[in-house]
């Protein structure tokens, strides 16, 4: 039987990860574009599927079922070609990916950007304070071989189409390793 791992796979998968307002949608869905994978949003994936287990009412926002996150994307991202898009990464199958890629972003544009956003209050503080402390990346690095985990800065559309042929690059020359 099949386990998803990169191995069996021929199209690679991307997890896209970092705190909210670090560009994640707008670079997946770029990608998505460019190598035509399949772009998947966890947090569209979890409000169309109602994939929650209750209520945050000091972040006014839903809590995401993992588990159930899990078995709704599993059999999708065996087959590989998937570009994953959340802000969180630890409790996604370490087999399900090829690549890791940390968006990182300072914290005036961050700031700025969640603020558009609406995000106010302790919301705004504790996500520009997760970037300060690089939690997410951290996050990544632990939860994944470190071969497999880049940082890429994403503060202006230079950086966006830095990344964009960064990973492209990446994802053909694992393409081409395959054959």
């Amino acid at each position: 039987m099949a386990t998803g791992n990169a191995e069996e796979r021929n199209s690679a998968n991307i997890l896209l990860t970092g705190t909210p307002g670090t560009g994640k949608t707008t670079l997946g869905q770029e990608l998505a574009e460019r190598l035509s994978m399949n772009y998947i949003n966890v947090g569209d994936v979890a409000k169309e599927k109602e994939l929650y287990e209750g209520w945050d009412d000091e972040y006014e926002c839903p809590f995401l079922d993992e588990e159930r996150v899990i078995d709704e994307l599993d059999d999708v991202l065996r087959q590989g070609g998937c570009i994953v898009d959340y802000h969180s990464c630890e409790f996604f199958p370490e087999r399900w990916f090829d690549f890791v890629f940390v968006l990182r972003t300072d914290n005036t544009n961050l700031y700025n950007r969640l603020e558009q956003r609406g995000y106010s209050g302790k919301k705004l503080e504790d996500n520009v304070q997760c970037e300060i402390f690089q939690t997410i990346l951290e996050e990544a690095v632990s939860s994944y071989l470190p071969s497999i985990v880049f940082e890429l800065q994403s503060n202006t559309p230079e950086d966006m189409e830095s990344n964009l042929c960064t990973i492209e690059e990446m994802v053909k020359r694992w393409t081409s390793n395959k054959r």
